[in-house]
């Protein structure tokens, strides 16, 4: 080789090393500090409280002396995903909201279990410190999935239940018995998240992508850069083990109300029939032209159903 074209191939080796650091660094997406979070999203410091060994960022909300019920967000979400709900609700009813361990303001889990056994102590610990005897629990998502786990551990605990296009069935990537493959590509998110790849993924969850907002982007891809979150994320997913629903749905008491937007492209409608067959007194809505988060796709249409239904 000559001595000019292995000159050439230095240069060129060290260019594509500097464009390849480049994008990296351009793309990284360092955690933000806590403290400048909590001034944007901590509506006040009395709501980080401590539950079943862990501190959790929990929003108790309306009469104390009102029926309660108890707000479960999926994954990646945070309590601000019931922020229309919760308003609406609490002139009427107390209303509990808290992000799961390792999502928003809830630092990671202090045990590091994230079981659905887990959480379904944790629940367990919400209500014991609130002192109430009795809830409805509505769950979105895997919040759905950990809501009718808890009604089938602990029925006297639940008056009625609501599953707002619930996690349970295995679908691709998720098997019966066994954690899901986390794939290298997708671990990646621990270092680098830009902003428009956050709302290409938030995307799917909305029938209508225009509802989702810069102000919503911008919390969600806040929330996940606080300090721990990442990490936690991966480690929920790597303990997940999906069992076959049936079991656990059979044995809810609770009358239950299966929530769905026709349109929701990540866990499809038809799940709802499965659903109605395993539990022994569920109704179902369907409603159109809404996704995977009719909370905050359309606040009012969807709580209408819901009120009606706890109100019986």
């Amino acid at each position: 080789m000559s001595r000019i074209r292995h000159i050439r191939l230095i240069f060129v080796f060290n260019l594509m090393i500097a464009v390849m650091l480049g994008t990296g660094l351009a793309l990284w997406t360092p955690d933000l500090p806590r403290a400048e979070l909590e001034q944007r999203y901590l509506a006040n410091p009395a709501d980080l409280v401590e539950v079943a060994g862990t501190t959790l960022h929990m929003r108790d909300r309306g009469r104390r002396d009102a029926p309660a019920v108890i707000l479960i967000h999926g994954f990646g979400s945070s309590l601000h995903t019931w922020s229309a709900w919760q308003d609406r609700m609490a002139g009427s009813r107390r209303v509990i909201s808290f992000d799961l361990p390792g999502f928003g303001l809830s630092p990671p889990d202090a045990t590091g279990n994230y079981s659905d056994a887990r959480v379904s102590q944790i629940v367990l610990g919400i209500m014991d410190r609130l002192d109430l005897k009795q809830a409805d629990l509505i769950g979105n998502s895997i919040g759905g999935r950990i809501a009718f786990t808890f009604a089938a551990a602990h029925p006297e605990r639940v008056r009625k239940l609501v599953l707002v296009s619930p996690d349970g069935y295995e679908s691709p990537g998720f098997t019966y018995g066994q954690p899901p493959d986390v794939p290298m590509l997708a671990q990646a998110v621990r270092f680098w998240l830009p902003k428009p790849l956050l709302r290409l993924s938030l995307g799917m969850a909305y029938a209508d992508p225009t509802v989702m907002s810069d102000q919503i982007v911008s919390r969600y891809h806040d929330l996940i850069r606080a300090p721990g979150v990442r990490e936690a994320l991966f480690d929920r997913m790597r303990q997940t083990v999906l069992v076959p629903p049936e079991t656990l749905l059979a044995n809810v008491r609770a009358p239950t109300l299966l929530l769905w937007g026709e349109e929701d492209a990540v866990i499809p409608a038809a799940n709802a029939g499965s659903y109605a067959r395993a539990l022994r007194d569920a109704q179902t809505v369907l409603l159109p032209r809404m996704g995977h988060v009719p909370q905050e796709e359309g606040p009012a249409r969807s709580l209408a159903p819901v009120e009606a239904f706890l109100a019986t």
